[in-house]
């Protein structure tokens, strides 16, 4: 089937693009919004939109104030948009986010739309296009609304420097850098830059472990104390310029990371320690070629190609009234790779049609062997060795229809077979087709307020990690691979409504349902063992709520206050019990505040930044966790003297959290082995930082 359709793709491709290039009606010009004019004053947020057929447009001149370094600082400050670089998942459809930079998205799925904005000077944007419900010419990728920001076409030539250092109370202090550099010459463009990045968890620090037997007689009283950091070396380099009448996008990138953490529990009699450590290399090859056929039709091809290579183990020894524990040792080394080829033709036939076809092949690879010994003794796991393989084919064809200027449809189809195959410890082979449609609707019946439906089909896309067996010792848990997992399907519909107010205020509400089919959590194996696994069909309902406030008529000028929320219900049967419970890993609420004030008069911004507090549960047929997170709390302070100096120092507290185990001693009857509670109290850290630009 997989071979069909990959054939089947490709000849709807060619045939498509000579079919279209003769019907296409040539004296019509593209339709895309090329060089829209800002819909209000340049210093202020635009509200209407009807003749800008669905773009906002904000100019440099509307974050003055904020004195923006990269394009990255203006994309956030645009009202009502939140940046998403993508799930990063297998293919391309979805996985890479909701910006565009000069009506594409980037080349590599890795170098995302906010990393390319973070190397990109604020003082080379033209102008930032916020896109609510498409536009002709732009390529949604299943999102209501995307930034697509233009840049300026005249030479230059600049070094951006950039160094940060984190302090730890109690702990290892981190420190990082980038130099970048970037020329352009008229539609030329290159680059390269060198990153030497940190890794750290916020998470580590001291707390206490207390274990109780089922009649509350205190079994383990210890205290804990952890940590883990790291960090990777990289160089990229960037190229874009005019090729064979068209337009050539070019990223490479290869670089090397490790990462060491410990987690030590001790008590007068007992001393345990988990030791971890990891090395990897990896890198990504992405092309990106577009060129116009016809005055109407355009072609757009990708090749993408991303790898990666680690080893690493987990150490966990324990030392029991002077004696010591058989040793426990989890190792593992393994490859990885993606490549896919995607290629589509586009055709603006009328300033309120667009029409889009296309195909898209990939091949996805694991390579992976775990071994788990006690004592030096080799203990056997399922899918300890494994490779899985994935070819998979795709052709879609959508259409996006302007039916009046407050109004826009746009319909698709994807047709989707792959097969997934597994070799090592377990043979096997499964193939897949999927169909998933797609339905968008936006309308705005009145001036600054805008109603968005969306309903669509999504197919998850499989963790390969999840075929192979995997541990973590400190927490006594250890998992099989399972080879018959297979992708979570959702049915998703979605209903948005946004009113604008007040130049940059915004207030959106939302409501999602999905369908959920082969729901994915965790399994029981034979054995005792455990393994992320289908569960069956299951549910969730989502109401979302964000406020975007412009402080200026409260009384506090400068400031912007944002606050946002959803709530989360979830439903699901447990494969072990039989009862309905919630998705593991799904909060059922989390709300985030945000203030930040522009001081123009000094050249300073500060902000403050509050998480609530929020539960987090997780099930397994052995087990049962409760993560209780208490509230999250940072503050920031930057200081710009010159337009090429940027100084920020900042500071997070985060109060103790909690993590309450159940442990059975019988998976049929949930007879409670042992109860586990664990406070921590996580490190208060401090980052400075400099950015220079020449």
């Amino acid at each position: 089937m997989t071979r069909t359709l990959l054939l089947t793709t490709t000849a709807l491709l060619l045939s498509a693009g000579v079919a279209l290039a003769e019907t296409a009606p040539p004296t019509l010009a593209p339709q895309a919004a090329q060089a829209p004019v800002p819909t209000g004053p340049t210093t202020t947020a635009p509200l209407a939109d009807s003749a800008q057929q669905g773009v906002l447009v904000f100019t440099p001149d509307f974050f003055a104030d904020q004195r923006p370094d990269t394009a990255l600082d203006m994309v956030e400050r645009v009202p009502g948009f939140q940046i998403d670089d993508g799930s990063g998942a297998r293919g391309f459809e979805g996985a890479v986010g909701n910006i565009l930079i000069n009506n594409a998205r980037p080349a590599s799925k890795n170098d995302t739309g906010s990393s390319v904005l973070s190397r990109t000077l604020s003082r080379q944007v033209e102008r930032i296009e916020l896109i609510r419900g498409g536009a002709p010419g732009i390529d949604m990728q299943g999102y209501s609304v995307v930034v697509n920001v233009i840049l300026k076409a005249e030479s230059s030539r600049q070094s951006v420097f950039s160094a940060n250092r984190v302090f730890f109370e109690g702990g290892r202090d981190v420190s990082g850098g980038s130099y970048q550099f970037t020329a352009r010459e008229g539609e030329r463009s290159w680059g390269v830059t060198l990153s030497d990045g940190v890794s750290m968890s916020d998470s580590n620090g001291r707390g206490r472990t207390i274990r109780r037997d089922p009649s509350g007689v205190v079994t383990r009283d210890e205290q804990t104390v952890n940590d883990g950091y790291g960090g990777g070396n990289s160089i990229r380099g960037n190229y874009a310029g005019p090729l064979a009448g068209g337009k050539i996008d070019l990223t490479a990138r290869i670089g090397v990371n490790d990462w060491q953490g410990y987690d030590i529990s001790q008590s007068p009699t007992v001393f345990r320690e988990n030791q971890s450590a990891e090395d990897g290399v990896n890198g990504e090859f992405g092309l990106t070629y577009t060129r116009p056929l016809t005055p109407t039709l355009k072609l757009e091809t990708r090749l993408i190609h991303e790898f990666s290579d680690y080893d690493g183990a987990s150490t966990y020894t324990v030392l029991n009234d002077g004696l010591d524990q058989p040793e426990q040792v989890f190792s593992y080394d393994g490859e990885s790779s993606e490549s896919i080829l995607r290629a589509l033709v586009r055709q603006e036939r009328s300033p309120r049609i667009t029409l889009e076809l296309g195909g898209e092949v990939a091949y996805n690879m694991l390579d992976t062997e775990q071994a788990l010994t006690v004592g030096g003794v080799v203990i056997p796991l399922p899918s300890a060795s494994v490779k899985v393989e994935e070819t998979r084919g795709e052709a879609f064809g959508k259409g996006t229809y302007r039916v009046r200027p407050n109004l826009t449809l746009e319909a698709g189809l994807r047709l989707e077979a792959s097969t997934i195959s597994q070799s090592g410890d377990a043979d096997q082979e499964k193939s897949f087709f999927f169909a998933k449609p797609r339905f968008l609707a936006t309308w705005t019946p009145m001036p600054n307020n805008q109603l968005r439906f969306r309903f669509e089909r999504e197919l998850g896309q499989l963790d390969f990690s999840d075929f192979a067996a995997s541990a973590d010792l400190e927490e006594e848990n250890v998992f099989g691979g399972n080879v018959d997992l297979e992708p979570e399907q959702r049915w998703i519909s979605e209903l948005t409504y946004e009113r604008r107010f007040w130049g940059e205020g915004v207030l959106s509400l939302g409501y999602r349902h999905d369908e959920i089919v082969d729901a994915i959590d965790v399994i029981p194996l034979a054995d005792d063992l455990s393994a992320t696994g289908n569960i069956g069909d299951g549910s969730l309902d989502q109401l979302a709520v964000s406020l975007t406030l412009p402080t200026d008529k409260l009384g506090v000028p400068g400031g912007q206050f944002k606050v946002s929320n959803s709530w989360n219900h979830t439903e699901v049967t447990d494969p072990t019990t039989g009862e309905t419970r919630a998705i593991s890993g799904v909060r059922p609420s989390q709300a985030e505040f945000n203030f930040q004030q522009d001081l123009t008069r000094w050249k300073l911004q500060w902000g403050v930044f509050y998480l609530a507090g929020f539960r987090e549960p997780r099930f397994d047929p052995d087990q049962r966790q409760l993560v209780r997170i208490s509230d999250y709390k940072q503050a920031w302070i930057e200081y710009k003297p010159t337009a090429s100096l940027t100084l920020r120092g900042e500071v997070t507290l985060w109060d103790d959290f909690t993590i309450d185990r159940t442990f059975y001693g019988d998976r049929e009857t949930q007879t409670v082995a042992f109860t586990e509670h664990r406070e921590i109290d996580p490190r208060t850290f401090y980052r400075v930082s400099l950015r220079k630009t020449f």
